[in-house]
């Protein structure tokens, strides 16, 4: 379980990218419900909404903690603010492939196979439980989001010669000086 205070009181976060080995490791259940976690997921979003990003999962920016934040109205509607903590899908039905996108990829866009409607529990950011039932691009988020926080990437969803070509563009963006 976490514990503890998390890096840095600055509102906006730096976006840890791909191929940093952080991304790659399952995250810590949170188990305070604090300020401290207040303060972060209010970083998380602020630095989710600078970036144009529509979800951000806290190991996107250095902090391996079991904490999204997903705005599907990108800050227009308050009420649409979803800040989910120690999140687990509890049950996916169907499938869909749409394109999918990352802020730790920028301008990597990849068709990604996901489950239609999902269920999902959690707690919010005071530690009530919550349930999320979801279909279609909240379905999508959510799953992106969690995968995130269990170290499984968008890219991990595609064929390995889809995914080798993306790393070898990467590779080159990386070499170039574009990432």
């Amino acid at each position: 379980m976490f514990r503890g205070r998390y890096s840095s009181t600055m509102a906006l976060r730096t976006l840890v990218k791909y191929p940093d080995l952080g991304l790659q490791q399952p995250s810590k259940p949170v188990e305070f419900f604090d300020e401290d976690l207040r303060r972060l997921a209010d970083d998380m979003v602020e630095t989710m909404r600078a970036e144009a990003g529509i979800g951000l999962a806290a190991p996107q920016v250095g902090e391996a903690v079991k904490l999204t934040v997903i705005d599907l109205s990108a800050g227009v509607d308050p009420e649409a603010l979803i800040r989910l903590v120690n999140p687990k899908v509890e049950f996916e039905e169907g499938e869909s492939i749409e394109e999918e996108g990352c802020l730790s990829f920028p301008e990597v866009i990849l068709k990604v196979k996901r489950p239609a409607r999902i269920v999902v529990s959690g707690r919010d950011i005071e530690g009530k439980v919550v349930s999320i039932e979801a279909e279609g691009l909240l379905a999508r988020c959510l799953h992106h989001e969690i995968d995130h926080l269990e170290g499984v990437l968008f890219i991990d969803h595609v064929s390995p010669l889809k995914r080798d070509m993306t790393r070898r563009k990467i590779a080159k963006r990386i070499r170039a000086g574009d990432w």
